[in-house]
């Protein structure tokens, strides 16, 4: 039952980092500066379904920091929104010092007003 649980987490994750990296694709496509594999692979971990929202890393904030996320939000592909929480990925770029400004549109996640 143990070994069926790991395999099934493993290939849940892989399905996961597809599924992101596909996006990351589309996204540098699109002529959006940053390191897009970094910022997943530094970020995952913050950014997944489920789970609470945790601050991020100095090396997720670090990636952050190279990615034009304005660019990166207007490209994101449909399905990103199934396996990432875009409202943790709001979470993490405002701890990460680069908040998106409300109203703002991630791919189908809008920025709530300040509160």
């Amino acid at each position: 039952m143990a070994v069926f649980k790991v395999s099934f987490m493993t290939l849940a994750l892989f399905i996961v980092a597809g599924i992101l990296f596909s996006g990351i694709n589309v996204v540098s496509g699109q002529g959006c500066r940053g390191d897009f594999r970094n910022l997943a692979a530094q970020c995952m971990p913050y950014v997944q379904k489920p789970g609470p929202k945790t601050p991020p890393s100095k090396g997720c904030c670090n990636a952050v920091r190279t990615v034009d996320v304005p660019c990166a939000c207007q490209h994101l592909p449909p399905g990103v929104g199934g396996t990432v929480s875009l409202e943790k990925v709001a979470f993490v770029l405002r701890v990460c010092g680069k908040p998106l400004k409300p109203g703002t549109k991630c791919g189908n996640y809008t920025v709530p007003p300040a509160v």
